[in-house]
């Protein structure tokens, strides 16, 4: 299991910092996007709200991790004024 790793983070915080996560919730059906709630549950917490398995949320958590690490740091492109991104 990949809970350890996360396990003092709230769900709120680690949607935020890996935004990759986000598609994890919405595939399993869990509504924690936008969910006021989300700042206070732990993954633990929401799993067991949500009445899925603690290990198989962690395990997509953790996966969806590791594949927006292995993709390298996110790049913020600027914007013209026009809305066209600037390299």
């Amino acid at each position: 299991m990949n809970y350890e790793r996360f396990s003092d983070l709230t769900v709120g915080e680690i949607m935020r910092k890996w935004p990759s996560t986000i598609g994890v919730f919405i595939d399993l059906r869990l509504h924690c996007i936008g969910c006021p709630i989300a700042i206070f549950h732990t993954l633990s917490d929401a799993a067991i709200e949500h009445g899925i398995g603690l290990e198989e949320l962690a395990d997509e958590v953790s996966a969806a991790i590791d594949a927006d690490t292995r993709a390298g740091p996110v790049r913020l492109r600027r914007r013209s004024s026009s809305g066209d991104a600037i390299p």
